[in-house]
């Protein structure tokens, strides 16, 4: 089993910014796509970013611009960083990503524990 650790969201003021990391620990075989997602109260959660293991990226139109997604394969990190964050952005931040492990020839989900990220006005 595997869980992704999240960090780095935060307090921050309408216009700032902040970056979030997440962490894919344990005994991994390789990992394929790695995404970022959110959810606001009383809101379904909505991706917000994703990169291929490939380096490709698909960002939706809310957050382009904005919001930039990378990865360091050597690390089994990856990265949100966020500029002009407007207080829409507040939310409970979820990593993502594909994963097959030492354990299992099988691919396979993985969540992180979520960062909370609230934007003042």
């Amino acid at each position: 089993q595997v869980q992704l650790v999240a960090s780095g969201g935060g307090l921050v003021q309408a216009g700032g910014s902040l970056r979030l990391s997440c962490v894919a620990p344990g005994r991994i075989s390789s990992i394929h796509a790695m995404g970022w997602y959110r959810q606001g109260p009383g809101k379904q959660r909505d991706l917000v970013a994703v990169i291929s293991n490939g380096g490709g990226t698909d960002i939706p139109d809310s957050v382009k611009g904005r919001f930039t997604i990378s990865r360091d394969n050597a690390k089994n990190t990856s990265y949100l960083q966020m500029d002009g964050l407007k207080a829409e952005d507040t939310a409970v931040y979820y990593c993502n990503a594909v994963i097959v492990t030492m354990m299992s020839p099988y691919v396979n989900d993985y969540w992180g524990q979520g960062t909370q990220v609230t934007v003042s006005s």
